[in-house]
């Protein structure tokens, strides 16, 4: 392939464009709905008088999401994926308007559920057909569209969603998803075709779907209870379930996830323990570190949000500059990744406990640079490694399991600052000592991301072509 064939340029040329915008378009409502919350819905549970429920407006966007993205690469096979993305879309554009003229609370949490629900279904999607619509040169690009597509949403979903929320009310945060997702679901009938059916695709799993649902709820409530020991009985409670349901997959007759799933012995399981303990442990700095900037830097919501965004930033900038290098090279970026992130962990640790802002922005560029280089070929290695009639399933996973990550390290990272003394740190000396340990525990955790990456590198450095 030609360096114009495989160039930026290509997956926004006449061929490739339509299915370019399409799927970074599927990502950005993931993305922006994701970011929306911090905004937005401080003011809407006021006006609802359910300030006390404030947290699980994104606990149920994100349990929903999991289960969505756990079971998409069936609804895929047995719809195919044009009639899927459709009827997920719908699903989320119901969810949408619900939350937007919601009354209630409840009301607002079942619109905020069925959002996760079908969106996370979409991402999965947009997902598997990345390695279908283009070519495998090009899947690196595409990855790094997307990335610039959450560094986007880092910063215009709070600010736009906060500009509606002030001139025209936290309502209009939600409906403005109404035409984006009329927008994507038009993209989606000229653009994705309507693939295999499965001709025997067997029952819907819903027990394991709810099962993991149950899991994800769990170590969410982990993270908000007071109580230590309530709260490590509910993470504990989780990864039984969890394993219970991952172990009973391998021999179910319509399964979830690919063969080999988070064994480390195979490539593809390998590759998902990357997925997964990577947000793991970034999940901390993006909870407490805007937090520990206002209240130790004494910084406003607005300058604080900036340098919380300066991870993003980097991300995508980096994805962008690494995008197209040798393929002899992509197995030593996916080890640097994890390297970097335990890096830019401890320095931020490190930052925090010296009351040091430059070693703070140092650290962000360093985190974002651990997705920024390896999250790309980790996928695409992840894709590319699926045994046959697999990919679909492995592929869907991808953002699944990286939702996961980040529900269940933002549960244990609360549950360390707790532990710690957060809610007792009135001081800034006081919460800076919290931070410290909390940041350098998640340090510790995105350890075992560098032997799983070791793992994987060993086993795949041939696949890339």
């Amino acid at each position: 392939m030609s360096d114009s064939a495989s160039g930026w340029a290509a997956i926004v040329s006449r061929r490739y464009l339509g299915a370019t915008v399409t799927l970074c378009l599927g990502v950005a409502l993931l993305a922006f709905n994701g970011f929306l919350v911090s905004t937005a819905m401080p003011t809407a549970v006021v006006e609802l008088d359910g300030v006390e429920l404030l947290s699980w407006a994104t606990t149920v966007f994100l349990v929903f999401a999991i289960m969505g993205g756990a079971g998409a690469a069936l609804l895929k096979a047995r719809l195919g994926a044009r009639t899927a993305l459709i009827a997920a879309a719908s699903v989320f554009l119901v969810g949408s308007l619900l939350a937007a003229i919601a009354g209630s609370m409840p009301e607002l949490l079942f619109g905020r559920a069925l959002q996760g629900l079908g969106e996370g279904i979409v991402a999965a999607i947009c997902y598997a057909l990345i390695p279908e619509l283009f070519p495998s040169v090009l899947v690196p690009k595409v990855f790094g569209a997307e990335s610039v597509v959450w560094a986007l949403a880092a910063f215009g979903g709070p600010v736009l969603s906060g500009v509606l929320t002030e001139t025209l009310s936290w309502r209009a945060a939600f409906a403005v998803n109404l035409p984006l997702g009329a927008i994507f679901m038009a993209l989606v009938l000229f653009i994705v075709p309507v693939g295999q059916r499965d001709s025997a695709p067997g029952p819907l799993p819903i027990v394991r779907l709810l099962l993991i649902g149950g899991a994800i709820m769990a170590v969410s409530l982990g993270g908000v209870l007071n109580s230590a020991w309530l709260a490590g009985v509910c993470l504990v409670s989780a990864a039984v379930t969890l394993v219970a349901v991952i172990r009973r997959d391998e021999a179910a007759a319509t399964p979830l996830f690919p063969t080999q799933a988070f064994r480390l012995s195979d490539t593809v399981g390998a590759g998902l323990w990357v997925i997964l303990l990577m947000p793991l442990a970034q999940a901390g700095s993006a909870v407490f570190l805007v937090y520990g900037l206002q209240n130790i830097f004494g910084y406003g919501a607005t300058l604080a949000g900036l340098v919380g965004a300066l991870m993003s930033v980097a991300w995508s900038t980096i994805a962008i500059g690494v995008a197209g290098v040798p393929a002899r090279i992509r197995p030593r970026l996916i080890r640097l990744g994890p390297v970097l992130l335990v890096a830019g962990l401890a320095l931020l640790a490190l930052a925090i406990g010296l009351s040091n802002m430059a070693l703070v922005l140092v650290s962000q560029v360093l985190i974002g640079a651990a997705y920024g280089t390896s999250w790309a070929y980790t996928s695409q290695t992840i894709m590319e490694a699926a045994r046959p009639g697999e990919r679909d399933r492995a592929s869907a996973l991808l953002p699944t399991i990286q939702s996961a990550g980040y529900g269940i390290g933002a549960a244990l990272a609360g549950l360390i600052a707790n532990g710690v003394g957060i809610g007792a740190a009135t001081t800034p000396a006081a919460l800076s000592a919290v931070l410290v340990v909390t940041f350098g525990l998640c340090a510790a955790l995105s350890v075992p991301a560098i032997f799983a990456a070791i793992t994987m590198t060993r086993r795949s450095a041939q696949r890339f072509t």
